[in-house]
């Protein structure tokens, strides 16, 4: 089992930047694809990008493309997300996914991540 570990969330200002991290450790983090995902309060956490297992693919909600860039390095087993030009909506906790039975393009739809992280705060305030 693949354990994982986000950081890098905080306050940050309307049009501002942020890089979160997701340090994986256990398994051979290059077999799993990798994701993000976001839960704002009272809302269900939503998709926001995804990664294939050698990085050369990519994915984004409709609502981050354009200012949100995922990327991994397989030597530091650690999968980033730089987000710009950030607007309040993007308020929440940014999780990051690892599954192993499914490709980078599916993640936004399955339901059955093989590890989740516990999460790191996001806040842009307006």
């Amino acid at each position: 089992q693949i354990q994982l570990v986000e950081s890098g969330g905080g306050l940050v200002q309307a049009g501002g930047s942020l890089r979160l991290s997701c340090a994986a450790s256990g398994r051979t983090f290059s077999g799993y694809a990798m994701g993000w995902f976001r839960q704002a309060s009272g809302k269900e956490r939503e998709f926001v990008a995804a990664v294939s297992r050698n990085g050369g693919i990519t994915y984004y909600a409709d609502s981050v493309k354009g200012r949100f860039t995922i990327s991994r390095d397989n030597a530091k087993n650690t999968v980033y997300l730089q987000m710009s030009s950030l607007k309040p909506e993007d308020t929440g906790v940014y999780y990051c996914a690892a599954n192993q039975k499914t490709n980078a393009q599916f993640m936004a739809t399955r339901d059955d991540m093989d590890s989740w992280g516990k999460g790191t705060l996001v806040t842009v305030s307006s």
